[in-house]
């Protein structure tokens, strides 16, 4: 397995818009974002975060059902 790649909750946001999610809602100091086609994609994403912690980053690719060298392809 690749290593996890340290980014921030604002790359992250910016990359998942590009990949057909879209901003949902904002609760609190976390973004909701929704994939277009497949409705049952839904990603929680804590904003304002310089760099997200592995577990966090791990959680979240999970949620957008990523790969780690799919999200590489975008640095």
């Amino acid at each position: 397995m690749t290593k996890l790649p340290r980014i921030s909750s604002r790359k992250l946001i910016s990359i998942l818009l590009k990949l057909g999610f879209y901003f949902h809602h904002q609760t609190g100091s976390h973004i909701h974002l929704r994939h277009k086609t497949k409705e049952y994609l839904r990603v929680v994403i804590p904003a304002n975060k310089e760099t997200l912690a592995p577990k966090t980053l791990k959680t979240i690719l999970k949620q957008a059902e990523l790969t780690v060298e799919e999200l590489k392809n975008f640095f």
